[in-house]
């Protein structure tokens, strides 16, 4: 069924693409447009997806540093001075 799945959408795909580039070309180079195109955008959009992931992570961890300094120096600073 996975390999039914990835035709129908490989053609699907594969026919948008080549309808918006304005490429005319035969049902299975379409389909296999649209199966190859799937699997390089798959690996894009992974590695892109790791790479924000990883951006995402820091930038939390930045802010969630920045809201203990704010705590310590609204609750526990004031209270030592």
């Amino acid at each position: 069924m996975g390999v039914v799945y990835l035709l129908i959408i490989g053609a699907a795909a594969g026919y948008i693409a080549t309808r918006i580039m304005d490429l005319e070309t035969s049902v299975p180079v379409t389909i296999a447009i649209g199966v190859l195109g799937a699997l390089v955008g798959g690996l894009v959009l992974t590695a892109l997806l790791a790479v924000l992931g990883m951006a995402a992570g820091f930038i939390g961890a930045i802010l969630g540093a920045l809201v203990l300094i704010w705590l310590y120096q609204t609750y526990i600073a004031k209270k030592k001075d």
